[in-house]
C-alpha cells in the first residue's frame, strides 16, 4: 500500500504542475478596484465556516474594513483532485487542502511563484475511530478479520492510522492489510447492522457521532489521541503569487474565517440552519445537526494545527525530501502571529 500511498503524492505532484502557466500572470497583477475571489469549496461539515462566511458576506466585510472591494464566489467541486487542478489552472484562486496534500504541494513548487501555501486554516474537526467489536479497545487488538473503513486511502484518516501504528505496534503499516474504502453512510451502516463490511470506522463529524449513538459501537481512539492535541483536518490553500499579489485578501480571509467560528460557537443553532441550507439531508434533523456542531462548535478558526507533525512522519517514509523547519515555513504571512503548531 505504501507504492499506492507514494503514487497519490506523484499524482497530486503532477497536477501541481499545472500551476505553472499561472505563475507570471499571477505574481504581475496588481489589486484591482474590485478584486474578483474565487474559493473553491467541496461538501461536508468542515466547510461550515466557508458556509458562514457566504452567507453573512463575511469576506466582503472584513475586506471593506482593510479598504478593499471584493467580490467574493463559491465554485463547488466534487472531489479534491478537481477542486485543486481548478487552482492551478487558474480557474479559483483559493482552495481546500489537507494538510499531508499542502506539504507535498508546498514541497513541488519550492523557490518559486506557484509553491502552495496556507493562507487560513478551516477546521480542527476530530475524527475518531470506532469499532463494533466488544474486545477492541486499541489498535493491539485488532485481528485480520477485521476491516477499517475510512472514506479513501489517500486521506488524513490513513496517516492518522499509519501514526499511530508507528508508534504503538513498530510500523507505521502493520494494519494495511485491513484497511477498506468506504463511503461514509456505507461505513457507518455496516457497523450498526453488523454487516461484516467493516468492523470499524475511522469517522468524521458527523457520522462518527452517528455510529456512536449505536450502543454496539465505541470509540477507540481519536485524531487528539494520536497528534496530543487538535490537527487540521482541512484548510485553505493559494500559490505563493496570489498571496504576495493579494496580501489584504489573505487576511481579509483569516479575519472573516476567525468571525464565522466565533458565529459557530456562539449560535450552533444559527450554524446548523446555515449548514442544512448548503446541504440539505433527507436523514439528519435540524436538531441532530444542531447537537453535532455543539459538540465539534470549537474545532473552527483560521489557526492550523499539527503541520509539524504531518512532515516529519513524511519525511521519515519519503514522502517529503526537504520537510518545512517550522509550520511558519508553509502559511501566508497573515497566519504568522496565529496559534498555530
Amino acid at each position: 500500500m505504501r507504492r499506492g500511498f507514494r503514487k497519490r503524492v506523484t499524482t497530486l505532484r503532477s497536477v501541481l504542475a499545472g500551476i505553472a502557466a499561472l505563475g507570471v500572470a499571477c505574481s504581475a497583477a496588481p489589486a484591482l478596484a474590485q478584486d474578483q475571489v474565487k474559493i473553491g469549496i467541496g461538501y461536508g461539515l468542515a466547510f461550515l465556516p466557508i458556509y458562514v462566511c457566504q452567507d453573512l458576506k463575511l469576506i466582503e466585510k472584513q475586506a471593506k474594513a482593510l479598504h478593499l472591494d471584493v467580490k467574493v464566489s463559491y465554485p463547488r467541486f466534487l472531489g479534491a483532485g478537481p477542486v485543486q487542478a481548478a487552482l492551478g489552472s487558474g480557474e479559483i484562486d483559493v482552495g481546500p487542502f489537507g494538510t499531508a496534500p499542502l506539504l507535498a504541494a508546498w514541497e513541488k513548487g519550492r523557490g518559486t511563484a506557484q509553491q502552495i501555501l496556507a493562507l487560513s486554516g478551516l477546521t480542527t474537526l476530530p475524527l475518531t475511530l470506532v469499532t463494533n467489536q466488544p474486545n477492541v479497545t486499541g489498535l493491539a487488538d485488532f485481528q485480520s478479520s477485521d476491516r477499517i473503513a475510512m472514506p479513501s486511502l489517500t486521506g488524513p484518516q490513513m496517516y492518522l492510522l499509519e501514526m499511530q501504528s508507528e508508534k504503538v505496534l513498530g510500523a507505521y503499516d502493520k494494519l494495511h492489510d485491513r484497511v477498506v474504502a468506504l463511503p461514509p453512510a456505507d461505513a457507518t451502516t455496516a457497523l450498526v447492522d453488523g454487516t461484516g463490511a467493516a468492523t470499524a470506522y475511522f469517522a468524521s463529524p458527523p457520522f462518527a457521532q452517528l455510529a456512536l449513538h449505536d450502543a454496539k459501537v465505541h470509540r477507540v481512539l481519536s485524531s487528539v489521541d494520536v497528534m496530543n492535541g487538535k490537527a487540521s483536518f482541512l484548510m485553505l490553500g493559494a500559490t505563493r503569487a496570489y498571496v504576495e499579489a493579494h496580501p489584504q485578501v489573505a487576511e481579509a480571509i483569516d479575519k472573516a474565517i476567525d468571525e464565522a467560528a466565533h458565529v459557530i460557537r456562539d449560535d450552533p443553532r444559527r450554524a446548523a440552519q446555515i449548514y442544512l441550507t448548503h446541504e440539505p439531508s433527507m436523514t439528519l434533523s435540524g436538531a441532530a445537526v444542531e447537537a453535532v456542531v455543539r459538540d465539534v462548535k470549537d474545532e473552527f478558526g483560521s489557526a492550523v494545527y499539527g503541520v509539524q507533525a504531518f512532515a516529519d512522519f513524511m519525511s521519515r517514509h519519503g514522502e517529503l525530501k526537504a520537510p518545512p523547519k517550522s509550520w511558519k515555513d508553509i502559511v501566508a504571512p497573515s497566519l504568522l502571529s496565529s496559534p498555530s503548531t
